[in-house]
């Protein structure tokens, strides 16, 4: 069972003794500075150009000691196959990526990401997806990501960090976290409960990503909007499980239905799917990482926009 979470000083705290190799889902900073040196524990440093000017240049300018780099947007987390970006890679490339980290089986993953919005949390949530959709459990998102860890007085590193030793890592795929497009349809067709990660312009139509052929949403969903329970604090983002729990609560989500979240490509989904699944207590909720952007390639899908009937993507298609 993962330990309590509970709020303090405006950030998630973890209530109760917690090991370095059996940390909750989500931790603060104070807890990896308790654990800075800890064997067997890794600190993945994600940040991108997501993030507010985040790339290996600022690591190296600043990072928490320890961590190692690794490029959310460049190193391979994600790709394009056709014309759908944000897909899984393969798992054989996933298994060399994180091997080539100097990630083994047996080592605890603490994610950061830059922490200086809401859409960069993202980030630490897909790359979390990822390693539980490998198999890996022993992985943990730092609240706050490294604008918190620096914002709250904790050290700071600098230089160019010391490569690690590659290693073997060694997958086993868990399809139960990884919607197919079908699924998807079977999911809408069964009256699952479908969650909209993005912004409500997305949702209600009055905004397209350049990633999909057409506005609108899966009929049917319903709308958490990726950043609703992200505070800004002195120039951090934290994620607040209070607001989320209000949140789900108010869109009136069955915690114990089967759940599928999915935004435009599987970015804003995982941060949606971090908090249901992973916080909110959604424990059966599965991401599409392909979303609208493989949703719309069919013409013949079913599209919903606001205060209209359900159309088609080839309606919609300019």
């Amino acid at each position: 069972m993962r330990s309590r979470l509970i709020l303090a000083a405006g950030a998630l705290a973890i209530a109760g003794p917690v090991h370095a190799l059996h940390p909750s889902p989500l931790v603060d900073a104070e807890w990896l500075n308790d654990q800075l040196g800890s064997d067997g524990m890794v600190i993945l440093d994600v940040r991108s150009a997501i993030d507010d000017g985040g790339d290996q240049a600022a690591f190296e300018a600043a990072r928490i000691p320890g961590s190692r780099y690794s490029s959310y947007t460049d190193a391979g987390w994600r790709e394009t196959r056709g014309d759908v970006a944000g897909l899984l890679p393969d798992v054989a490339d996933l298994e060399t990526l994180i091997g080539d980290l100097g990630i083994g089986n047996d080592d605890t993953v603490v994610v950061v990401s830059g922490g200086t919005g809401p859409t960069d949390f993202g980030s630490a949530a897909r790359i979390y997806w990822t390693f539980k959709v490998l198999g890996h459990d022993e992985v943990t998102i730092l609240n706050g990501g490294f604008a918190g860890w620096e914002q709250q007085g904790f050290e700071v590193a600098n230089g160019a960090a010391s490569a690690a030793e590659a290693t073997d890592f060694s997958a086993t795929l868990q399809e139960h976290l990884l919607a197919t497009t079908e699924e998807v349809e079977a999911a809408r067709q069964a009256e699952q409960q479908l969650v909209d990660a993005r912004p409500p312009g997305f949702f209600t139509g009055e905004t397209q990503s350049p990633a999909t052929r057409a506005p609108g949403t899966i009929p049917d969903s319903l709308n958490l909007p990726h950043d609703g329970a992200l505070v800004e604090r002195n120039g951090a983002f934290y994620l607040e499980l209070e607001r989320l729990n209000a949140n789900i609560d108010a869109l009136g989500l069955d915690r114990q239905a089967s759940t599928v979240a999915f935004c435009n490509t599987g970015h804003w989904a995982a941060s949606g799917w971090f908090q249901l699944s992973e916080l909110g207590g959604l424990e059966n909720t599965t991401m599409y990482d392909g979303s609208m952007a493989e949703w719309t390639q069919d013409d013949a899908r079913p599209m919903q926009l606001a205060n209209r009937d359900v159309v088609s993507v080839g309606d919609l298609v300019d």
